[in-house]
């Protein structure tokens, strides 16, 4: 068989995980909603990215389409019949589980059809005073007039007739006329919450809203019928992750002939009669490719904001955020952590501990400087405002801002700007590499001197993704540590590349080989019958060499556990090349976001945490830091935690070779790795919190 899983087709196993919590009837109700909404987005951007610069391949002559090690079209194939099936699961959950559920709370999602003459008085004032604002609709005329479909906006596409005159009594219907309305959900809620009746409550989606006052919309028209369509376009800037040299410049010229934003999935209602999706296609100018069916109704992700009337037991039961000893007040922070390694653990660790560590160096007279890298920021960002008070108080402030972060261009170009208004040294990306390594640097005058405090995470400078995400950070003033953030931010301001670390791994600078060294190490021990064991937790594991380099590892006899949330390449437990390796997937409340690389090293454990997974273009095209785990109590954290995911026997899948997804069995005592962590730092010692 095959060593390798392709990318796309395990990413799209991963969703598949995502689709099973919301299958999931232990999980609370609108919890299994928003997983459902998880679903749909994950799919759009997988569209508007990974399916989007496979299908630019096509474009590329024969010669070059054989450098790539897949055939394009077949892949393409798979990935349409994959998705086909996924999304026909994921309307037939929300259809014949999600609602009949709803219904046991007397939440009723009617549609227009269903609404009494009360509801359509009300609804009546809200579309004449809220709704008619925004529509403005289009008649489509095959070959003449070709609206442009936005990007992932909603539409109705309308089939109708102009009324004629009267004639023996009879009111004749012209030909057949196809329209679109967009349904304005970028301006108004998706869906409106009716008056309660009794005890039961009425919500409908905005779409049908719409439905309902056709008439007026077209008046002069009679109404036949209407379908929900959404166009998935290209994002068009994000290749030069996936590709390099000669291709790479191959690929940008056939980008650039193309019109811009092609389309690369066009959802329909799969109830739409198929004259009426033919004439859409010859009209809008798709491909038969373009085409997936799909349920009545499209961006799901809109059922993030569904209404709760009220029924608290419909979502998880809140898990407070734990306060880290030392840092629940920004005052004396520094002299009340002292500078020892403390580590954090997000979102079970409160957020708090960063925000007050940034407030009180802006505050503090006796620090000089902070520098930071930004990936991903917050809206209205509580980082970049410390920042900003630090740097209109005196103080040095450097940050380095990633503008090529996937689909945060926009909010980072922003801070950016902000900060530099406020005098803030801004840096901006780096020419072909990305800057993902989350790291700060605060500089301290104590005792005539100046000491470095350094904070290194494994997740963004972000508070919002902190409350969902599962991330480590580690604060340390050990000057090992502190000494080579420095040079990375020497290396980030100066572009120089003579730099050499001894104990942080940064990719540009020796990490892949580092990795490989210790994997080696692990290789030399299991030959000379020592025990082996390498464990490694990461979102993805996608590099070639370094899954090579595994199997290797593997039939030298060490002991390998993966923990991978979504792509995993690697084939694991098959003879005889990874027959040592297990791997598993956890989905469950939070986001596994962390990276953890823990060596066996002859009883000596090298524990890495890391903003790098093992993907190329993490250990080639980017700027990662991993950071070595020195303090024997932070240590025994990290590596507690990790023990405990690999017991989880509830929300952990197998990721086997024919990557079905089966959850790991519970034949003793259950184990539900997030809920176990949760009360294993509620209880853990001072150092961590």
């Amino acid at each position: 068989m095959d060593k390798f899983f392709n990318r796309e087709l395990s990413w799209l196993s991963f969703n598949h995980r995502v689709l099973q919590e919301g299958k999931d009837k232990s999980v609370p109700l609108y919890e299994r909603i928003k997983f459902l909404a998880i679903f749909s987005s994950n799919l759009d951007e997988f569209f508007r990215v990974r399916v989007a610069s496979l299908r630019s391949l096509l474009n590329l002559k024969k010669r070059s389409q054989r450098e790539l090690d897949f055939d394009v079209p077949d892949l393409l194939n798979k990935i349409h019949k994959t998705v086909v099936k996924l999304q026909k699961e994921h309307s037939e959950t929300y259809q014949n589980e999600i609602r009949p559920e709803l219904l046991k709370y007397n939440i009723n999602l009617i549609n227009h059809k269903q609404l009494n003459q009360s509801q359509k008085e009300y609804l009546k004032d809200i579309f004449q005073s809220q709704i008619i604002p925004h529509i403005m609709p289009m008649i489509i005329i095959k070959r003449k007039i070709i609206p442009f479909l936005r990007n992932q906006r909603l539409y109705l596409a309308v089939r109708l007739s102009a009324k004629k005159k009267k004639r023996n009594g009879f009111q004749k219907k012209g030909r057949s006329v196809y329209a679109l309305v967009e349904i304005p959900s970028n301006h108004l809620d998706r869906f409106i919450l009716l008056p309660k009746e009794g005890s039961s409550n009425y919500i409908i989606f905005l779409d049908d809203v719409i439905r309902l006052f056709l008439p007026q919309i077209f008046n002069g028209y009679h109404i036949h019928e209407s379908y929900a369509i959404k166009l998935t376009r290209d994002a068009e800037l994000y290749i030069e992750d996936e590709f390099s040299g000669n291709l790479l410049e191959k690929i940008k010229k056939s980008l650039a002939k193309r019109l811009s934003g092609a389309p690369s999935r066009f959802l329909y209602d799969r109830e739409m009669p198929s004259d009426f999706l033919n004439y859409l296609r010859e009209a809008l100018m798709l491909s038969k490719e373009d085409l997936y069916p799909a349920a009545r109704y499209h961006n799901f992700s809109d059922f993030f904001n569904f209404p709760n009337p009220g029924y608290k037991e419909l979502n998880y039961k809140e898990m407070k955020p734990i306060p880290l000893k030392g840092f629940e007040k920004r005052e004396k922070i520094f002299e009340s952590w002292g500078g020892e390694d403390r580590i954090c653990y997000f979102p079970y660790h409160s957020y708090d501990c960063v925000l007050n560590m940034l407030e009180a160096a802006a505050r503090d007279p006796d620090v000089k400087s902070i520098k930071i890298t930004q990936y991903r920021v917050a809206k209205n960002s509580k980082v970049v405002s410390s920042l900003i008070k630090a740097a209109n108080r005196g103080k040095k402030v450097t940050a380095f801002v990633e503008i090529k972060a996937r689909f945060d261009e926009e909010i980072n170009i922003k801070s950016a700007e902000e900060m530099g208004k406020a005098g803030v040294k801004v840096l901006y990306s780096l020419p072909g590499i990305k800057v993902h390594a989350k790291l700060a640097l605060i500089e301290r005058q104590e005792n005539g001197g100046i000491k470095q405090y350094a904070y290194l995470s494994t997740g963004n400078f972000n508070e919002s993704t902190a409350r969902v995400y599962t991330d480590y950070g580690l604060f340390t003033s050990d000057r090992r540590i502190t000494s080579e953030v420095e040079k990375v931010f020497d290396f980030l301001e100066s572009r120089k590349k003579d730099f050499q670390f001894k104990h942080l791994l940064v990719a540009q600078f020796g990490m892949r080989q580092a990795f490989v060294d210790m994997i080696d190490n692990e290789i030399s021990n299991a030959r000379a019958g020592k025990y082996a064991e390498i464990i490694i937790k990461a979102n993805s594991l996608e590099d070639d060499r370094m899954i090579k380099k595994l199997y290797e590892a593997n039939r030298a006899g060490v002991r390998i556990n993966l923990i991978i949330r979504s792509i995993c390449c690697l084939v694991p437990g098959v003879k005889p090349f990874s027959e040592n390796i297990r791997a598993i997937s956890i989905v469950d409340r939070f986001l596994e976001h962390d990276r953890v690389y823990i060596f066996h090293n002859g009883g000596n454990e090298k524990i890495y945490m890391s903003s790098a997974d093992w993907m190329r273009r993490n250990l080639s095209r980017r700027i990662e830091v991993a950071f070595p785990v020195y303090d024997e109590n932070v240590k025994k954290f990290v590596r507690d935690i990790v023990n405990i995911k690999l017991r989880d026997n509830q929300k952990a899948r197998i990721i086997d070779e024919k990557q079905i997804n089966s959850f790991v069995k519970a034949n003793g005592e259950p184990h539900r790795s997030q809920y176990e962590i949760y009360d294993y730092v509620k209880n853990f010692g001072t150092n961590a919190g």
